[in-house]
């Protein structure tokens, strides 16, 4: 499967070539702080995206881990952990249509007290999804 996707402005673009992926709905306080809400993301390994990185800017955002972001329009694209060898994209910056459907929701006991998070029977974990489940 190939997707494609980027920010706002066009500043920065991605593509992926691999296997369909699990697409997880991360409700944790860092991913909210950084984009205003919930965020749909898919891990992917790093060897498999390309990204075209004109305006693209990093962030360590805490010890663990990085976030990626337009510097022009301020989109977030990216969250890679800083020992891993996988990338997680938010499928929000994706072209449509993509095929994939999400699988979970994680960090469900930090979701926002006005984020109803929808009752579609998909598993829920209050803290990370298991990699099996996330496809991590």
């Amino acid at each position: 499967m190939i997707l494609t996707g980027g920010c706002l402005c066009g500043g920065v673009r991605w593509r992926v070539e691999s296997d369909p992926v699990p697409v997880v709905a991360c409700y944790c306080e860092d991913c909210r702080r950084t984009t205003g809400n919930h965020v749909a993301c898919a891990t992917f390994p790093a060897g498999a995206v390309t990204i075209e990185e004109t305006t693209l800017r990093w962030y360590a955002s805490s010890a663990e881990g990085r976030r990626g972001f337009c510097r022009t329009c301020g989109g977030n694209l990216f969250w890679t952990a800083t020992d891993w060898d996988r990338l997680e994209i938010w499928m929000g910056t994706a072209d449509m249509p993509t095929g994939l459907r999400l699988s979970a929701h994680e960090f469900t006991a930090s979701a926002a007290d006005w984020d109803a998070i929808p009752p579609d029977g998909l598993p829920r974990f209050e803290r990370i999804a298991p990699g099996e489940v996330a496809g991590r």
